[in-house]
C-alpha cells in the first residue's frame, strides 16, 4: 500500500483508506473519492499537485490531500 502522492502517472488504483479532516473527506466523498473507489491519476506536477480521475470526473489534488490517502496499485484501468 502506497499513498497516492507516490502513485505513477497513467496507472489505475483502488482507494484503501482516507485519514484527512471530516469536512475534506466528505468534500472528496461527494467527488465519488470513497474506500474501494478506483482512482486514475493523470498527470503529476513538479510541487506535488496531481490531475486524477475518479469516476469520470477529473480534478486536481494537492499534495497535503494526497499523501493522506493510501491506495493500491489494481483495478482495470480506463484512460482519459
Amino acid at each position: 500500500m502506497i499513498t497516492l502522492q507516490e502513485a505513477e502517472p497513467g496507472s489505475s488504483y483502488q482507494v484503501e483508506s482516507l485519514t484527512l479532516p471530516v469536512d475534506l473527506e466528505r468534500r472528496l466523498e461527494a467527488l465519488g473519492l470513497i474506500e474501494g473507489s478506483e482512482i486514475f491519476v493523470l498527470r503529476k506536477k513538479r510541487r506535488g499537485a496531481m490531475i486524477v480521475k475518479v469516476r469520470g470526473t477529473r480534478f486536481a489534488v494537492g499534495y497535503g490531500i494526497s499523501s493522506h490517502i493510501s491506495v493500491r496499485k489494481g483495478g482495470a484501468g480506463y484512460g482519459a
